[in-house]
């Protein structure tokens, strides 16, 4: 019993330990702007000896053009202002989806997607999803939604060493982020789902299909206005 007892002990405060270096290294950032994240440091692991450079500045939520922030949100993650990190609805669409055609697509929301970029590895595991959902619970009680899609949109990856929307403008299109127009924000959220393969400024068809339908998504959700929740 004696033994029991101890193991149950040490159990729980591994378990109290654990926790508390979670929350250390989630809430400071509801204030802190991050220096990088995760998947900055392991492409430039990956890159290490080569002529590789990481591309980034942080751009504060008022220096964010709305229209930027709306395209995003529309392109990766519609039910942002609504859910509690994870989209259950979606979730149940790409199961189903999986069973029609034998694949899955993702199904991820920008706090899912926060989490992973700035907290662990890239690969696929489970060990690796089981500590995205815990992160996820914890940025989504640590911060809140403007701060989640302020830190989204500075540790993005739009682009080889390329990180958040500052420098993707400056990259792909030569202009501060304060100069995108709508059509380019579109194209730049467009190509979130994989950023390494697109060019928004000499954007493939498919690319150009997706940033008008981004257009026409912002336009029936009421337009700028509907992310007024989240300020």
């Amino acid at each position: 019993m004696a033994n029991k007892n101890t193991i149950a002990r040490m159990l729980w405060r591994a378990a109290l330990i654990l926790l508390l270096l979670s929350v250390a290294l989630v809430l400071p950032f509801r204030w802190i702007n991050p220096p990088v994240s995760m998947v900055m440091l392991e492409r430039s692991w990956q890159q290490r000896g080569n002529d590789y450079h990481l591309k980034k500045q942080w751009l504060s939520w008022d220096e964010i053009p709305r229209h930027a922030a709306l395209a995003a949100v529309v392109s990766e993650d519609q039910n942002f202002p609504k859910h509690y990190g994870f989209d259950l609805k979606a979730i149940q669409k790409a199961f189903a989806e999986r069973e029609r055609r034998g694949s899955l697509r993702g199904a991820s929301t920008i706090s899912q997607q926060v989490a992973r970029n700035m907290y662990l590895w890239t690969g696929r595991s489970w060990v690796r999803k089981g500590l995205e959902v815990w992160f996820t619970g914890l940025v989504e009680l640590c911060w809140p939604k403007q701060r989640i899609l302020e830190v989204y949109l500075n540790i993005a990856e739009w682009g080889d060493g390329v990180f958040g929307l500052a420098a993707a403008s400056r990259y792909h299109f030569r202009i501060p982020a304060a100069q995108l127009s709508s059509w380019q924000s579109a194209l730049l959220a467009s190509s979130l789902p994989s950023p390494l393969n697109y060019k928004p400024a000499a954007p493939a068809p498919h690319l150009v299909e997706r940033a008008n339908w981004n257009l026409t998504q912002q336009r029936r959700l009421g337009g700028r206005a509907w992310l007024a929740s989240l300020e």
